[in-house]
């Protein structure tokens, strides 16, 4: 159903500096692991087989260190931003060789923890017949996804200044904080061609407008940003 993802590990980690100013933060460890192991574990314990990882800041650990750790039974792959840094949208578009197949991908940031069910939320995403279907939760963020009352996609706003972007207006619209985590449909190749860097959260709305963007609420299950360092102590 869902064999394949993109880790995005290609960010400089600017939160966590000093830490990341020698490393990049895909490296960093946290209860005896690095940040890809736990996520390269999580992914593949849901049945994903087919890896890729886009790498920028210091991307030649990252490769060494996949290199280092022998796997098998499941495939990863690269892709090299090192030229330019692609942002989340950007990135996902660069790696389309590998990602446009027949079923679904799965998108996960390499800074988020997490416990919930992968498979509910690849389940929510085949019965809902969106394009895209974000994990979503009920927590303090500055910026939300405004949602209806059918989980769909309707708007965003950023908290801290009030600025808000309202795709479809709803009587009742209710905020979520976006995990970074996420599925697409290979259909959305088809509807954005472009090679430049951008955020996929902006691409989301905009593709809300005219398609069904999904969000999935995984409230009451563990999930830390781990590019914050207070939280990255924490779970050490």
């Amino acid at each position: 159903m869902v064999e394949r993802a993109i880790i995005l590990a290609a960010g400089m980690g600017s939160r966590l500096r000093p830490l990341t100013d020698s490393k990049p933060k895909a490296l960093l460890e946290y209860q005896g692991r690095t940040m890809l192991e736990h996520v390269v574990e999580r992914i593949t314990e849901a049945g994903i087989n087919k890896i890729i990882i886009n790498v920028h800041h210091h991307a030649e650990m990252v490769m060494d260190f996949i290199k280092t750790k022998q796997y098998s039974g499941f495939e990863i792959e690269f892709s090299d931003e090192r030229d330019l840094l692609m942002d989340t949208g950007g990135g996902i578009l660069k790696a389309r060789w590998f990602l446009d197949q027949k079923d679904p991908f799965l998108v996960h940031n390499i800074d988020i923890y997490s416990d919930f069910n992968l498979h509910d939320l690849f389940d929510a995403h085949i019965s809902g017949k969106s394009l895209a279907t974000l994990a979503v939760s009920d927590r303090e963020t500055s910026r939300n996804l405004l949602v209806d009352e059918n989980n769909l996609l309707c708007g965003w706003r950023n908290n801290t200044t009030g600025e808000s972007i309202i795709v479809h207006q709803r009587d009742k619209l209710k905020g979520v904080a976006f995990s970074g985590i996420h599925v697409i449909d290979p259909g959305i190749f088809k509807i954005i061609d472009r090679e430049d860097p951008f955020p996929m959260t902006n691409a989301y709305l905009e593709l809300a407008e005219n398609y069904p963007i999904q969000t999935w609420d995984h409230t009451g299950s563990t999930w830390v940003d781990m590019a914050h360092r207070s939280n990255f102590a924490e779970l050490n």
